[in-house]
């Protein structure tokens, strides 16, 4: 169910296309209703903080006693750096995937309400209806950065909190988010049942998580799972995070790459799921 004023964020999505005027016009009404869509999601968050906290569990048990744990054995090759370091943006990427990977059940009871069909008789883009829930999981994935941070400090991750390297995390947390937010909905577009996507959405997760570096190195990978990893989003958004959170933390792929990669992959979802989204209905 939309909270609030669902009529009026409905009157500005049923606002008609923009025609006969410049690309910027069309560029702005876009964006407009793509943070309407985010603006929706957002508010539920809000009447449901709940969510937040529940969310935490898991990667909080990673951070606290896998990564203690794998600390004091010392079993993992990270070369200078402690695993409790190597491990802390991993779980941060964790806990975003976990958050994004089953927004598509959303989508799917939505459709159920009918809300989904409001929003693909509008002329609002589907590219902004995927895009604006996209942004709401990176909305949803932020306070998840937070507590991470804190649990990080307290079982002493040093951490970097220049302001450019806390946008970055910022950036990077969002874009996480938004990629594995897109593909859920792609998988439920496609799927179309609740109970069929759970299980897909729990096949998925796992493999994601373990075939990137999130708690390994790439570099003890065997060589069929290197290059699964390469391919994986996830790598990029943990050595983006790893350069960033970590107070002397270094980046594999450096950040333009990383950054680069995920802003790619965040346009090509976008695009897919913009032309995939409205079978969800049918």
């Amino acid at each position: 169910m939309i909270l609030g004023d669902e009529d009026e964020q409905l009157a500005v999505l049923a606002e008609p296309p923009v025609r006969k005027q410049g690309p910027f016009a069309v560029t702005v009404a876009f964006v407009k209703k793509t943070l309407v869509i985010a603006e929706m999601e957002v508010r539920r968050l809000r009447h449901d903080p709940t969510d937040i906290v529940t969310r935490a569990v898991q990667p909080a048990i990673w951070l606290v006693v896998f990564g203690q744990v794998f600390t004091r054995t010392r079993a993992i090759p990270t070369g200078h750096m402690r695993y409790i370091d190597f491990m802390a943006p991993g779980v941060l990427a964790q806990s975003v995937l976990f958050i994004a990977i089953f927004y598509g059940i959303a989508v799917i009871w939505e459709r159920d309400l009918g809300i989904i069909q409001k929003f693909l008789v509008s002329p609002t883009p589907r590219q902004a209806l995927v895009l604006g829930r996209a942004l709401s999981a990176g909305a949803r994935a932020l306070p998840q950065a937070l507590i991470i941070y804190v649990l990080a400090l307290l079982v002493g991750v040093h951490m970097n909190f220049r302001p450019l390297a806390l946008i970055g995390v910022m950036v990077a947390v969002v874009l996480g988010a938004c990629i594995f937010a897109i593909f859920s909905m792609i998988i439920a577009a496609l799927v179309k049942k609740r109970e069929r996507f759970m299980g897909i959405g729990q096949v998925l997760t796992m493999p994601l998580f373990f075939a990137s570096n999130a708690i390994y190195p790439i570099s003890i990978m065997p060589a069929w799972l290197r290059a699964i990893a390469h391919a994986n989003p996830l790598t990029y958004e943990v050595d983006a995070l790893r350069g960033l959170m970590l107070e002397h933390g270094e980046c594999i792929y450096g950040l333009g790459f990383d950054f680069a990669v995920l802003v790619c992959v965040v346009i090509l979802f976008v695009v897919i799921g913009g032309r995939i989204y409205p079978r969800v209905v049918i």
